[in-house]
């Protein structure tokens, strides 16, 4: 006669054996942060977000896309499109004023931006937004509606880029689809949401800050400029709210049409994405942590 301790124990296991195995469930890796960096408007003063991707890039911080307004979609489609940061820095330290735009008469504006157009096509490596190595995002803005018209994923990079730079009254606006379109500014002075529309999860945006006390206007045309630099440091919070990080180089000093003072720009805008790095790092170290001390096993890691 069988003990009942045997009996109980055989029919344990058959229960453990007809028993379905259990899935093993893995920890779950966080996801490495999309960055997206927001470059605001400025004219020459643009210059300065050169000096803050020469510091992105020299830190290989990954850019999930890259959107610009102004002069901001310049160097913005310029380092999408694969031009290497010092072959930027070199354009920018050459360029002049006369390089983007001519005098006209019209009534409509006092300046013409075919010369930007083919000063675009020797910047970019690539034309068209499908074709960037990183998503590139540009606004301009509606002049009938006052809307922002917002230009990313395909088709021509070049006519959306001079619609952004079309300051209202120096140059002339550009037709596009029926429509008038001007400066991307004029709705929104840093394109911090276009970014997050395109899938950031943290942006970086770059402003530039109006000029300080000591810049005197000396003609009509940077009175125009003053005004417009004072009505959006009274409409900021649209872009601030979408912002994680903001950099404002110090270009206080600088005139709107300061090229030659492209190499002190490019160095301010250095200083401002060094001031923030600690903080950039601080949001990549968690998922790159994290990944290393929960590798895959064995039968995964195949």
């Amino acid at each position: 006669m069988r003990s009942p301790v045997l009996r109980s124990l055989r029919a344990a296991w058959r229960r453990l054996s007809s028993s379905k195995p259990v899935a093993r469930v893995l920890p779950a890796l966080p996801q490495q942060p999309k960055i997206g960096l927001a470059l605001g408007g400025g004219f020459a003063r643009g210059v300065a977000h050169i000096g803050i991707l020469k510091v992105l890039q020299r830190e290989r911080i990954p850019l999930h896309c890259i959107t610009g307004v102004s002069a901001g979609s310049i160097v913005a489609a310029a380092y999408a499109s694969g031009t290497d940061v010092e072959e930027i820095v070199r354009v920018a330290c050459a360029m002049r004023f006369n390089d983007v735009a001519r005098w006209t008469l019209c009534r409509l504006g006092l300046l013409q931006s075919e010369r930007m157009a083919a000063f675009l096509r020797r910047l970019l490596q690539k034309y068209t937004f499908e074709e960037m190595k990183i998503p590139l995002g540009v606004l301009a803005t509606d002049l009938g509606s006052g809307e922002p018209v917002l230009f990313r994923d395909s088709g021509d990079v070049i006519l959306p880029i001079r619609a952004s730079c079309s300051y209202p009254g120096l140059f002339q606006p550009i037709r596009h689809q029926g429509r008038l379109l001007v400066d991307g500014a004029m709705c929104m002075e840093v394109p911090a949401q276009l970014a997050r529309l395109m899938g950031a999860t943290h942006v970086i945006s770059s402003c530039l800050p109006m000029h300080g006390p000591a810049v005197v206007p000396g003609n009509m045309l940077q009175v125009v400029n003053r005004c417009f630099q004072i009505l959006q440091s009274r409409s900021e919070d649209g872009w601030r709210r979408h912002s994680d990080l903001i950099m404002a180089p110090d270009v206080t000093a600088v005139a709107w049409d300061g090229f030659k003072s492209a190499g002190e720009m490019i160095e301010a805008g250095e200083h401002a994405a060094e001031t923030v790095l600690p903080q950039i790092r601080n949001w990549l170290a968690p998922a790159y942590i994290a990944a290393a001390s929960h590798p895959l096993p064995a039968e995964l890691a195949g």
